[in-house]
């Protein structure tokens, strides 16, 4: 019995993507799930504080904390506006210190050998313990925080980077040597292009990290932001408004991550070099 031939697109013809609809669609898909657990999660949590009559100093059930957000929301708005305002700046620079390291990294090899394992010691340091010093040196102004969401939220981005830029095809690198190229225009032209995925990758973790760097540092010395409203929360014994800043913490988090997804698959679209992925 003959078969149908698959049909072969047209060469140079490129895919149509999907259409609004469809992509609400595929957004739906992927989201349904994780909310649909959330919701269980939640509603156990509920019954859970409910049935085992949990005092609301232990634990505060999530429609004490949903009033208290409420309630309390022009608070939790400004101290959330602040924090914002650190893991910004603070992740800005660190990818200018994570990109500029890895580069001078692969681009010298004197520098790989003096400067890459002192990094790496760097990077097994406690950084909570850094924060106290960071704020004896600093104070408590932005300085302090900024410093403590570098140190925490730049190894990542270095270490993708630095796999990226020495992940080079053999065959394509001999090819520039043999028309002359030299190790700068290889850098340029064949290397910084190749490590953009493995960058993205470092920054989606480091953005992560960025939020528990600003949290810490304001644990550590601040009077305003997230953290130390947590903290004021725990000596006043008020879990609600408490649980209200933690999980306002995680939302950043997951908004900032999915916004560095957002922006690595928006470059992806007129980039071929950086591949977004799904999540």
């Amino acid at each position: 019995m003959a078969t149908a031939a698959p049909s072969v697109p047209a060469r140079g013809r490129s895919r149509p993507g999907p259409t609004a609809p469809g992509r609400l669609r595929q957004w739906y898909s992927r989201t349904w799930p994780s909310a649909l657990l959330l919701l269980a999660v939640l509603a156990v949590w509920e019954l859970a504080v409910a049935l085992f009559g949990v005092s609301e100093f232990v634990v505060a059930p999530p429609s004490a904390f949903a009033a208290e957000t409420w309630n309390s929301r022009e608070l939790l708005l400004a101290a959330a506006w602040i924090t914002t305002q650190e893991i910004l700046y603070g992740f800005l620079i660190s990818i200018a210190v994570g990109v500029g390291l890895a580069v001078v990294i692969a681009r010298f090899s004197w520098v790989d050998r003096a400067v890459y394992p002192l990094v790496v010691l760097f990077q097994v340091v406690p950084k909570v313990a850094l924060a106290p010093i960071f704020i004896l040196w600093f104070g408590y102004g932005m300085t302090p925080k900024l410093l403590l969401v570098v140190v925490i939220a730049f190894f990542p981005i270095t270490l993708n980077m630095l796999v990226g830029l020495r992940s080079i095809d053999p065959d394509l690198l001999l090819l520039m040597k043999s028309v002359g190229a030299t190790r700068n225009q290889i850098l340029a032209r064949i290397q910084i292009p190749t490590s953009l995925p493995y960058l993205f990758a470092g920054m989606r973790i480091a953005i992560t990290l960025a939020v528990i760097g600003a949290v810490v540092a304001e644990f550590a010395g601040a009077s305003d932001g997230l953290g130390y409203l947590i903290q004021f929360a725990s000596t006043q014994l008020d879990t609600p408004l408490m649980f209200s800043a933690l999980i306002l913490v995680s939302l950043l988090g997951l908004v900032l991550y999915y916004g560095m997804s957002l922006a690595e698959f928006t470059l992806a679209r007129r980039f071929p070099h950086i591949t977004a992925e799904s999540h």
